[in-house]
C-alpha cells in the first residue's frame, strides 16, 4: 500500500457523502498528492482499486486538471499571469524568480526544491499580484523583493504567510446586506445570529416551496455567475417531485479572470452563505445541496467547511434541518483548476468525479443533473442575495436595485486593474461605470492618465472604449453598449495599455481553458491565440484582421458551451472598438506602445 492508512480513512469518510463514491476521486487525488507531492501509476493503480475503476481511468480524469499535472518539487511557487496581474507587473515577478532560481517557469530545479508555474487567475485581482506555494494560502501584493526572498529556501516559501487583506467594503450611503460592515468577519455562529442570521430561513420554512419559487422568481433575481438567468424562473424549471433524491449544486468555482467576489462572501460572510444555500434548496424542494468551490482557494475552503460542520453539531443541517422538518445535507467538494469546471454541467460532470467536460443539451441538469437526479445550479453570490430578500420583500429589492426593469438588488462589482484603490464594493445595480472607477476606486493609478479600456465582467465580456465609461452598470444598460455585466468583475486599463496584449492574454487563457471536447474551440481558441502572438511580434500581416474575425465566426455559437462564444466575444470587440492598435501593430512592425505591461 503506497497511500498511508490515514489517507484512506480520509478516503472513505469523503465517499460517504456521496449518492456514488466516485463523487470523492478529486478529494482522494487530492489527498495523494497531498501526501506523495505527485501523482503517478502506482498511485492511479491504488486509488482505482478503491473507487472500482481501472488506473486508466483514474490517470485520465488527473490529467485533466492543472493542480495534478504540476512539476514535483518541495515548494511549487505558483505565479498569476493572468490579465489584473499582468497590469500590475506579474510579467517581472516571474523573470525575476526564473533568475533567481535558474530555471525557466513550467520546471523543477534539479536538485528538487522549487518549481516555478506561470498559472491563470487565482481570483484575487484587486491584490496583484498573486502568488501561490504549494496548496496554501495566497500571498497577495506580491513585491519583487518578497519574491526574491521568497526564493532562498523551499521550507521558508512554504510556511510563507500573509493575512488577506480586506477589501470588500460596504460604500458610505450603502445600507449592504452581503459584507459584514466596517471590514468584519463575521466567521462564527454567534457572530451571524448576533446580526439577523437565520431569520430568513424561518421565514422560508413557513411557506410552500412554490410561493417561496413565486417570491424569488417576482423579485428578479437574476443570477450572479455571469449568464444572468432569472433565478426564480430557472427553479421553476425543476419537475415535481417523484419521492426521489433532488439536489442543488452551487457553483463557487470562481475562475472567471477579473472575477473575486465570492471569495469575499466566503472568507468574510460564510453563514449567510450557507442561510442562502438552505433556502435555494428549500425552493426547489432538495433533499440535499453539493458546493463545488475551486481548488485554488484554501481559505474559503476550510472557512465554508468548518461553517457546514458548526450548522451539524447545532442541529441546524442533519435530521429535522432548520426551516425543512426533514434531513437536509450540504457538502463542500474541492475542484482541481479547470475553469471549465464553471460552466454548470461541466461542474456536474467534475461533481461526479469524471473529467469537467460540459454535457451536451437536452436534458438539462433540472431533468438529468447530479447523478442524473434533478439538479438546479445557483452560483454562490445568487445564493447569497436570498436572506435579504425573504426578510424585507419583493418592493424593498426591486428598490434597492437599478432605476430599470430586470436588474434589481445589489451586486458586488470587483474593480482590477490601473486603479488606486482596487476591491469589492457592495453597490446597486446601475451605478455608473465612471463612479466605479473615479469615485469607488480612486480613479487611476498614475495621475494624468487617462482611461483606454475596461472590460465591464470578467474576460469573456466585450471590450468597452475610454469614451463608453459613462454608462449605467446593469443588465440592460450594457446590453445596449454593446457588452455584458457578466460577473461584474471590472478591469481598467490605462492608456499605456496595448490591446493587442490585452488580447493576446485572453487568447491564451481560452485556449489553455479549452476543454478540446468542440473542434470550433479547440483548434479556434488556438488560432486566435497564434494570430494575436504573431501581431504582437510585429510579425502580422493586413490579412490578419481579417483572418481573426472568420475564426471568431466560426467559433461563434456552434458549441457545447459557451466557453467558446466567450473569447471570440472578447477578441471581436478588441479588434474591432481598438482596430487602430492592430494597424499600428502590423504596420510599424513592433508594439507601439512601450510602456505597456509586458507579457
Amino acid at each position: 500500500m503506497i497511500l498511508s492508512v490515514e489517507t484512506h480513512e480520509k478516503i472513505r469518510e469523503e465517499i460517504a457523502h456521496f449518492p456514488q463514491p466516485r463523487g470523492a476521486l478529486l478529494f482522494a487525488l487530492h489527498q495523494a498528492r497531498a501526501e506523495k507531492g505527485e501523482l503517478n501509476e502506482a498511485i492511479f493503480a491504488e486509488i482505482a482499486g478503491i473507487f472500482g475503476l481501472h488506473p486508466i481511468e483514474v490517470a485520465e480524469i488527473a490529467s485533466f486538471y492543472s493542480l495534478f499535472n504540476q512539476p514535483k518539487a518541495e515548494a511549487v511557487i505558483q505565479v498569476c499571469t493572468n490579465l489584473s496581474c499582468c497590469l500590475r507587473g506579474a510579467r517581472g515577478i516571474v523573470e525575476q524568480m526564473e533568475r533567481d532560481l535558474g530555471i525557466k517557469a513550467g520546471r523543477a530545479t534539479a536538485d528538487g526544491r522549487f518549481a516555478l508555474v506561470e498559472v491563470e487567475c487565482l481570483g484575487s485581482c484587486a491584490t496583484a499580484p498573486v502568488i501561490q506555494v504549494n496548496r496554501n494560502p495566497y500571498l497577495e501584493n506580491v513585491t519583487p523583493d518578497y519574491a526574491a526572498a521568497l526564493v532562498k529556501s523551499p521550507e521558508g516559501a512554504i510556511a510563507a504567510r500573509r493575512p488577506a487583506p480586506i477589501i470588500s467594503v460596504i460604500p458610505d450611503g450603502v445600507t449592504g446586506y452581503l459584507l459584514p460592515p466596517n471590514g468584519e468577519k463575521w466567521l462564527t455562529y454567534d457572530d451571524y445570529v448576533r446580526n439577523g442570521g437565520f431569520q430568513a430561513i424561518d421565514k422560508a420554512g413557513q411557506m410552500a416551496p412554490k410561493d417561496l419559487a413565486t417570491m424569488i422568481k417576482d423579485a428578479a433575481l437574476r443570477g450572479r455567475g455571469g449568464a444572468g438567468f432569472v433565478t426564480g424562473l430557472k427553479w421553476s424549471f425543476m419537475p415535481p417531485p417523484d419521492g426521489g433524491p433532488r439536489y442543488l449544486a452551487v457553483n463557487a468555482d470562481e475562475s472567471e479572470p477579473g472575477t473575486f467576489k465570492d471569495r469575499q462572501i466566503m472568507e468574510r460572510n460564510p453563514y449567510l452563505f450557507l442561510e442562502g444555500v438552505m433556502i435555494a434548496a428549500r425552493g426547489i424542494e432538495a433533499s440535499a445541496a453539493f458546493i463545488y468551490i475551486r481548488g485554488e482557494y484554501v481559505e474559503a475552503y476550510r472557512i465554508v467547511k468548518t461553517a457546514i460542520g458548526e450548522l451539524y453539531a447545532r442541529g441546524i443541517l442533519g435530521d429535522n434541518a432548520r426551516g425543512f422538518g426533514r434531513r437536509f445535507d450540504i457538502h463542500i467538494q474541492q475542484g482541481a483548476g479547470a475553469y471549465i469546471c464553471g460552466e454548470e454541467s461541466g461542474m456536474l460532470e467534475s461533481m461526479e468525479g469524471r473529467k469537467g467536460q460540459p454535457r451536451k443539451r437536452p436534458p438539462f441538469p433540472a431533468v438529468r443533473g447530479l447523478w442524473a437526479r434533478p439538479t438546479t445550479v445557483d452560483n454562490c453570490e445568487t445564493c447569497s442575495q436570498l436572506p435579504a430578500i425573504v426578510m424585507n420583500g419583493i418592493d424593498w429589492y426591486k428598490a434597492e436595485g437599478a432605476a430599470v426593469p430586470n436588474s434589481t438588488g445589489h451586486t458586488l462589482f470587483g474593480i482590477s486593474g490601473h486603479v488606486k484603490n482596487p476591491g469589492v464594493f457592495e453597490l446597486r445595480l446601475g451605478v455608473s461605470m465612471r463612479d466605479l472607477i473615479y469615485k469607488y476606486a480612486g480613479g487611476l493609478l498614475e495621475e494624468g492618465r487617462s482611461v483606454k479600456a475596461v472590460i465591464p465582467g470578467g474576460i469573456s465580456m466585450p471590450i468597452l472604449r475610454g469614451d463608453q465609461i459613462d454608462v449605467a452598470v446593469d443588465h440592460e444598460s450594457l446590453r445596449k453598449a454593446g457588452t455584458l455585466l457578466g460577473t461584474g468583475g471590472v478591469i481598467v486599463m490605462d492608456d499605456r495599455t496595448c490591446i493587442v496584449r490585452v488580447a493576446l492574454v485572453g487568447a491564451r487563457f481560452f485556449e489553455h481553458e479549452s476543454c478540446g471536447q468542440c473542434t470550433q474551440c479547440r483548434e479556434g481558441t488556438g488560432w486566435l491565440y497564434r494570430i494575436f502572438s504573431r501581431i504582437e511580434r510585429g510579425e502580422g500581416d493586413e490579412g490578419d484582421l481579417q483572418r481573426l474575425a472568420d475564426v471568431c465566426n466560426y467559433m461563434d455559437g456552434k458549441c457545447i458551451c459557451a466557453l467558446a462564444d466567450g473569447c471570440s466575444w472578447s477578441a471581436r470587440a478588441m479588434f474591432t472598438q481598438f482596430r487602430a492598435d492592430f494597424e499600428a501593430h502590423i504596420a510599424q512592425h513592433r508594439c507601439p506602445f512601450p510602456e505597456s505591461f509586458r507579457v
